[in-house]
This record gives structure tokens, C-alpha cells and sequence, in this order.
């Protein structure tokens, strides 16, 4: 298996779990956030759902400099909408990664803010990363709807709430 197959592999894998996970987001919970220094659930939903397009980006790219690429996040006001802007993303990174080879993963990519240098990397960890990320921030997002009281779908095997049925 090649390297591309197997990050194919995970990115295919984790938008399964990830699509479970924001269609349960509740429209009149958008704006909540558990602290004052936490995101909203949409901003995380939001940064959730783009991730899988960061696949394409490390790809087609060399790097992002934020000074000249302020974020500027999809406007997201529902679950409907969340879930057409997840699959464009998710459709784009896969997309872009099943015409890539192994040898389009070697090359460094880099993350910055202006002469400011956050990360200098392989596109192949670049990517590993963003999916990552999106497990990182999911979890994140299932821990904002655990405190909402929203029974939570399993990952990786059944959560505590498909177990009590």
C-alpha cells in the first residue's frame, strides 16, 4: 500500500465518523461556546467541516501565509449547511489526494505569518495533520455536545449512549 492509499484510507474513514458527528449539531446551538475562551460550536463545526479541503491545499500549494490569506471562515448558520460545506471539503481533499502519488507528499510545505514561521514540514505530515485535526476537533466538538446533553454517535465503537440502548 502506498503512502497516498493509506492517508486515502484514514480521510475516508474519519469523514465517516466526522459526517455522524456534525449532523447531530443542533441549529439553535451555534452561537453557544462552554467558556468565555472556547470557540462557538460554529467556529469549531466551521473548522471542522474545512479541514478535509486543507488535503488539496497542502497538495497544491507550497505553504499558507496568513498575512497575505487573512481566515476568513464559510458562512455556516445550520446543520444543513454544514454538512453541504463538509462534503465539498471532504470531496476536495479526497479528490485531490487520490491524484496524487507518493512522491507529490515529499516536498516541504509551510505554515506562517508573514517572516513569522509556525511550521516547516513534509506535505505528507501536512496532511496526516489535517486529519488529525479533524479527529482532534471532533472530539473537541462531541465534548461541547456531551455539555448540551446531546447523546453522542460512537468513533471508533459504540459510545455510551448507543450502549444504553
Amino acid at each position: 500500500m502506498t503512502q497516498v492509499q493509506v492517508l486515502l484510507k484514514d480521510l475516508n474513514h474519519e469523514a465517516q465518523t466526522t459526517r455522524k458527528m456534525l449532523s447531530i449539531v443542533p441549529n439553535d446551538k451555534y452561537d453557544w461556546k462552554p467558556h468565555p475562551k472556547s470557540m462557538s460550536v460554529r467556529q469549531l463545526a466551521t473548522h471542522i467541516a474545512e479541514l478535509p479541503s486543507w488535503v488539496s491545499m497542502a497538495l497544491s500549494t507550497d505553504g499558507l501565509d496568513f498575512a497575505d490569506n487573512p481566515y476568513d471562515p464559510e458562512p455556516v448558520n445550520n446543520t444543513t449547511e454544514l454538512l453541504n460545506y463538509f462534503e465539498r471539503s471532504y470531496t476536495e481533499g479526497r479528490t485531490s489526494l487520490e491524484g496524487a502519488t507518493d512522491d507529490d507528499l515529499l516536498p516541504n510545505w509551510t505554515l506562517r505569518n508573514g517572516k513569522e514561521i509556525y511550521l516547516v514540514s513534509p506535505k505528507a505530515d501536512i496532511i496526516r495533520t489535517s486529519i488529525s485535526q479533524i479527529i482532534h476537533h471532533r472530539a473537541q466538538l462531541g465534548v461541547f455536545l456531551r455539555l448540551l446533553d446531546i447523546p453522542i454517535p460512537g468513533s471508533y465503537g459504540p459510545s455510551a449512549d448507543e450502549m444504553q440502548h
